[in-house]
């Protein structure tokens, strides 16, 4: 039953990673980048890494993607015309494609895959009750000044995108 969700929430993930590059519309594009984000934290769930399933929705799909949606808004990205590619632009298409599936085939064909291990590692920052007090004890000054930080950018995008009326 877990290799039918992997499936799914691969061809999800996938599915809207080509939406984001192939969309005309950058509004578009920043939903399908929300759906990706929650595709990986689907994979997240699968793994059995549930703070980061949540930390992914939460800073990517919560934070970053609205930070881009701002940004969208504030340049006003309107429908540009169609413009002919040049023949440059599918040499590089191609050869950046052959690099990626070369890439791909050689990772799959090396023997360190193959090869299982008995014993996994403890991953470093297992225990979130060790993860969370040191954030909030030892981090504490640079946690508080970063939210600062993106509060007022965010107020900096609200007040810059917001268009005055001239009589």
């Amino acid at each position: 039953m877990t290799d039918l969700f992997f499936y799914i929430f691969a061809t999800l993930t996938l599915g809207c990673a080509f939406g984001v590059v192939f969309s005309r519309n950058p509004v578009n594009a920043a939903m399908f980048l929300i759906m990706t984000f929650l595709g990986m934290a689907s994979h997240f769930v699968l793994l059995e890494a549930y703070f980061l399933a949540v930390i992914q929705i939460l800073v990517y799909a919560g934070a970053v993607v609205v930070l881009f949606l701002f940004i969208i808004m504030l340049l006003d990205v309107g429908e540009e015309k169609r413009h002919r590619v040049k023949p440059l632009t599918w040499v590089a298409s191609l050869v950046g494609f052959a690099l990626l599936i070369l890439g791909v085939v050689s990772i799959t064909s090396s023997d360190n895959i193959k090869a299982a291990s008995d014993t996994l590692p403890e991953a470093a920052g297992a225990s979130l009750k060790n993860f969370g007090y040191e954030l909030f004890t030892t981090y504490q000054l640079p946690m508080q000044v970063t939210g600062f930080l993106l509060l007022i950018a965010m107020i900096g995008v609200i007040v810059l995108s917001k268009k005055v009326k001239t009589d």
